[in-house]
């Protein structure tokens, strides 16, 4: 009725209205003051209400009119009433009370209450009009806002709700453009001070209107030059040291934010540091550690300090690999032909450019540009449906694939005169030594061993030469790093034999045993069936490395026994990163603390190795060792530089490193300081891998994860824009972890992943020969020879027939191939140990494996990059590319091993027997679990908003049956991980090129985690050698499983095939989830939260893909992944 009356009004301009108008509106707010009914009632989807009252706003002349519904207004959109809000915004009231701003601003003077009201409401309804600043400026209200806030500094009443609606004018970037110029920074630091108990909801609107002001660079540089960032640090300090109970940490907060946003600047970042704003932050939030609700304030300080830090250059003369080796002939573009063409005078490392002023993109967490990034993923995922469809490309004619045919003899082989119970048909010969020199059986201690599984070697292996005054210990040290390559001298930037090798075999039978200690290593040949130590130095004889190495490493001397125990995925401690962080901030405040001595250095190519006795040693020059530099910076802190690929100036990933002359019981701190990636599994409860010798010795020769204090995170050493692709302002990451070592001068190894050399794959390939039965049909063959002058071994595996009668033969024949493929970057080691699996469940005598071997032919490259292996690549081959981007084209000369894999693949294409299965082995560094990555036309469509027909998405989803059967069968394996997208930037991989270039349906990649996993049997565990190896077999079985789908009576041996699949299938993980879409088949976007609570706001790399989740602080990262 009230409503109704009021809307009559509004049509009608009767004499005595203005009276009539202030009843009914008073009667109308009476109401809605006292009945929450009549509020909802007013803005109810259908009613009228909010027209009638705007349109009576804008029609009233009469002050108290206005005053009262206005009040009306402001009850109305009180607090819970957010959808009201929108109801106001949706029928035009923004612009009604603008309108009414700029009219009452032309009364002189203004009235106090209506403006008070007036921006009471504007402070609500701003942040839900997303056009508010646009239509503000437009009205004229930014200066109206202003000269009022000028005329009533005093005026506290009228003051807040005018800075309230100042705050959202400025989230616009052009007004706060407009309100800097119109003096409104100056206005605002007039306004907040040092502490006082009094009118805090002022300061801390002003902070907040002052925090968004100051994202505009303008605004910022306006402040600086009024040195308005040492009063900030002041008044910091003042409420810092006042505030002991800690009641306006909201305040404190504000303060920062604004400093904050002042260092996204170049100049804000000087002032800061020139105003000792590192000392001030660091020591205040030291103080706020111990109080878990000051985490905000911590959190803000450490950012703003990483901010500031200055740039550091990376302490190497340039970014390029130490080891160099020089192409046949240089590709004609990409990154390979841009190193080459680099002029030798260009500082590489760092460049002017870096050093930018501002760049745009920076964010207040890295995690905001991270949404950038996955608005963009769709735009990977390959929408020309003739691409999608599978169909053969131009490839070489017949003539010259027959080339191929001398590496499948099996489909010519008629085996007369073979005696099927005698030897088998062909026997591998055995590669010819290349090296004119011995190797050295490494020296160790006179131990008493702990386990009964060793043996004593004789005379040939080396008694240890201690020298005068030295101890066993010191005598380890000195010659237990290494197995040298005897005869000639130690090339340059490698350490010399301590003594000639020769007279000590000369003389090792006249030393006296009490004198002398004898080494004594584990029986690994009766532990690992596949290991032999003497065949693993015979194979380093034949390994070809660029630095020529002359050492072995002892793990892969050794061998490696997996751990009896679990080892579970580790849960960080509260604050870890946080004190990391803090540590690395005192090397600025404290510079007189830090030692920066240099302790090995392959740039030294003269002496590596600084031997002072008052630092550990460190050494990387063996086989798929990695590590380029170790500086000392505290007494037991070392930062740590890994080695660029070679013919690459990045991939720093990889690390393989010794280190020795260590103190037992001391917790010693390591930090990877030039790693890439945006994030980690060294974030998620990951551990390096650590192998001790003198644990071996006394009988437990295994890796074995370990680490304390584990975390990843952005640092302060610059990364140039050569190394970044032409990115600029871009930083390294800091992998760092603390290891309490056991023994005292004890020799260590630390490894990414577990270490699997080219060497070790030789030996393997030795050993496995010895298991071949008369019933297994195995030949091994040379592929090609690398860049390097290193064989690509290639493997056929299948079942002998029976006989030689012509059905026999034809079914042997006839068999489907299986093509497997492994290890194309060398730093996921992870393939190489499934790939193991693999194989030697091929070789298998049990029913499973001889059913599987008659149900198929393998053709398996176990190594399709040994040259990147040997040299401790992380991703590249010698060319400086990565492999698994060149099957489209590839070079005969610089990526031989891919040329001639997909050679086979095309040879058997055209011999019309393209394989039913194709499966390229890797590893990954940011997803748990094993999953595969396949293709479909139909789920790639399905990511987009392409228009097909189904005619055009019609495909057999056979596919899928592979990873599903694993998904039932492998402990380790996730459906759910799984992704059947065809992505634009994967058009050149294995998977895609084998699928759409030779016709395989079933083309995978198959990713192992470097990790662990979050599911199934293994939930909360990191994953080991074991599981990696039975990852490997569980893949056989369900290759049989698939055949045995697809065309059950061709199997032989049903039932003892049930029986003993039933025995292997201890656990079954039955996850059916939809495809998961990932754009990155080798690195998906990492979906886990991470804690970056000290994160620099600086801005990710565009080509990673970080999780898109908000700001965590140490506390709230916990509890929301606590790692387990």
């Amino acid at each position: 009725m009230l409503l109704g009356q009021l809307e009559r009004m509004n049509g009608e301009a009767v004499p005595g209205d203005a009276e009539m108008a202030r009843h009914v509106t008073g009667k109308i707010l009476h109401l809605i003051q006292t009945q929450e009914k009549t509020k909802k009632e007013m803005t109810a989807k259908g009613s009228s209400g909010m027209e009638v009252i705007l349109a009576a706003l804008e029609n009233m002349q009469d002050l108290q009119t206005v005053l009262n519904i206005l009040c009306i207004l402001n009850e109305l959109v009180s607090v819970g009433g957010g959808n009201r809000v929108g109801v106001l915004v949706s029928k035009g009231g923004t612009a009604i009370l603008l309108q009414l701003l700029l009219s009452a601003s032309k009364d002189v003077p203004p009235s106090e209450e209506l403006m008070l009201q007036l921006h009471s409401i504007l402070a609500k309804v701003g942040p839900k009009d997303k056009k508010f600043g646009v239509k503000a400026r437009v009205n004229g209200a930014l200066n109206i806002t202003v000269n009022l806030l000028k005329q009533n500094l005093q005026n506290q009443k009228l003051l807040l709700p005018c800075l309230q609606v100042l705050r959202v004018y400025s989230s616009n970037t052009v007004n706060a453009v407009s309100l800097g110029k119109n003096g409104v920074v100056e206005l605002l630091f007039k306004i907040i001070g040092p502490y006082s108990k009094k009118n805090t909801s002022i300061q801390k609107v002003v902070l907040d209107t002052l925090t968004v002001l100051l994202k505009s660079k303008a605004n910022s540089r306006r402040a600086v030059d009024r040195t308005y960032v040492p009063a900030l640090l002041t008044i910091y300090q003042d409420w810092h040291r006042n505030d002991t109970r800690h009641r306006h940490a909201h305040i404190r907060k504000g303060i920062l934010g604004c400093i904050r946003n002042v260092t996204n600047i170049k100049l804000g970042r000087k002032a800061f540091l020139d105003a000792d704003g590192m000392r001030i932050l660091y020591s205040t939030s030291t103080e706020c550690l111990p109080v878990r609700t000051l985490d905000p304030l911590v959190n803000t300080s450490s950012l703003i300090m990483r901010k500031c830090f200055p740039k550091n250059r990376l302490p190497v003369p340039t970014i390029k690999s130490v080891f160099q080796y020089r192409l046949p002939h240089v590709p004609a573009e990409g990154p390979v032909a841009q190193l080459y063409r680099q002029p030798p005078e260009v500082d590489d490392v760092v460049d002017e450019s870096d050093d930018n002023d501002d760049a745009d993109t920076e964010n207040d967490t890295e995690n905001e540009e991270d949404d950038r990034d996955c608005c963009l993923q769709n735009d990977d995922i390959e929408t020309d449906l003739n691409k999608l469809r599978p169909g053969e490309q131009a490839s070489r004619t017949m003539e010259e694939l027959r080339m191929y045919e001398r590496f499948f003899s099996e489909l010519s082989e008629d085996f007369q005169g073979y005696h099927f119970h005698g030897s088998s048909p062909c026997q591998t010969p055995s590669l010819p030594s290349k090296s004119l020199s011995r190797i050295v059986v490494p020296t160790a201690p006179d131990m008493t061993p702990s386990d009964s599984n060793l043996v004593q070697l004789e005379c040939a292996d080396r008694a240890l030469d201690q020298r005068p005054g030295e101890g066993l210990e010191q005598a380890l040290v000195r010659e237990l790093g290494r197995v040298a390559l005897d005869g000639g001298a130690a090339p340059n930037g490698q350490r010399p034999a301590a003594e000639s090798e020769v007279e000590r075999e000369d003389d090792c039978s006249s030393h006296s045993s009490g004198d002398q200690a004898v080494l004594e290593v584990p029986d690994t040949a009766a532990l690992l069936p596949l290991h032999d130590p003497e065949l693993y130095v015979e194979m380093v004889k034949d390994t070809r490395s660029v630095p020529q190495y002359s050492e072995v490493a002892y793990p892969d001397y050794f061998g490696h026994i997996a751990p009896t125990y679990r080892e579970h995925i580790v849960e960080r401690l509260y604050g870890v990163q946080r004190s990391k962080i803090f540590q690395d901030i005192e090397r600025m405040i404290h510079p007189n603390d830090i030692l920066d001595k240099v302790v090995y250095d392959l740039d030294l190519q003269s002496c590596p190795v600084v031997d002072d006795g008052e630092c550990l040693k460190f050494n990387s020059l063996f086989e798929s060792g990695n590590l380029r530099k170790a500086v000392q910076v505290r007494k037991f802190e070392y930062d740590l530089i890994l080695n660029s690929d070679i013919n690459s100036n990045h991939y720093h990933q990889w690390f393989y490193f010794e280190v020795s002359s260590m103190r037992a019981g001391t917790p010693y701190r390591f930090n990877i300081i030039n790693c890439e990636k945006s994030n980690s599994q060294f974030n998620y409860g990951m551990q390096v891998l650590m192998y001790s010798v003198r644990e071996a010795i006394n009988g437990r020769p295994c890796w074995v994860r370990t680490g304390t204090d584990i975390c990843y995170y952005k640092n302060h050493f610059s990364r140039s824009s050569i190394a970044a692709g032409g990115q600029k302002g871009k930083s390294y990451y800091t992998m760092t972890f603390t290891v309490t070592f056991q023994h005292k001068d004890d020799v260590c190894y630390f490894a990414y992943h577990y270490p699997y050399t080219y060497s070790t794959l030789k030996m393997h390939l030795q050993k496995l020969e010895a298991l071949r039965t008369p019933q297994i049909y195995l030949r091994q063959d040379v592929l090609c020879e690398t860049l390097g002058g290193n064989s690509c071994p290639l493997l056929t595996i299948t079942a002998m027939p029976q006989s030689t009668s012509n059905d026999q033969i034809c079914q042997f024949r006839n068999r489907p191939y299986v093509f497997l493929t492994a290890r194309v970057h060398p730093g996921e080691t992870n393939a190489s140990w499934v790939m193991k699996g693999t194989l030697e469940f091929l070789m298998g005598t049990g029913p499973v494996a001889q059913s599987l071997r008659e149900a198929y032919i393998f053709k398996i490259v176990p190594m399709l990059n040994p040259d990147g292996v040997v040299n401790g690549n992380h991703r590249c081959s010698l060319s400086g590319e990565d492999l698994n981007r060149q099957w489209q084209r590839p070079n005969p000369d610089l990526h031989p091993t891919i040329f001639h894999a997909k050679g086979l693949l095309q040879y058997l294409s055209a011999l019309q027997r393209v394989p039913l299965v194709y499966c390229d082995y890797h590893g990954h560094s940011r997803k748990k679990n094993v999953f595969m990555y396949g293709c479909s036309i139909k789920e790639t469509v399905w990511q987009t908003d392409v228009n097909a027909t189904s005619s055009d998405l019609h495909e057999d989803l056979g596919y899928r049956t592979l990873p599903k059967i694993l998904s039932q069968i492998a402990p380790a394996f996730s459906m759910a991980s799984c992704s059947f997208v065809v992505e634009k930037s994967k058009e050149s991989t294995a998977r895609v090129v084998v699928w759409r270039e030779i016709g395989v349906q079933k083309s995978y990649t198959m990713e192992s985690t470097l990790c662990g996993c979050d599911q199934g049997k293994y939930k909360g565990l990191q994953i080991g050698t074991r599981e990696l190896e039975e990852m490997g077999a569980q893949f056989c079985v369900a290759l049989l499983r698939l055949k045995r789908l697809s065309s059950p009576l061709e199997v032989r041996h049903a039932s003892h095939f049930l029986e003993a699949e039933g025995d292997l299938i201890e656990t079954s993980c039955r996850n059916t989830s939809s495809t998961t879409y990932v754009l990155k088949e080798d690195e998906p976007s990492f979906m886990e939260e991470v804690d970056y609570s000290a994160e620099s706001d600086e801005e990710t790399d565009p080509q990673e893909n970080p999780g898109d989740e908000e700001h965590l602080s140490d506390s709230e990262a916990v509890q929301q992944h606590p790692f387990t």
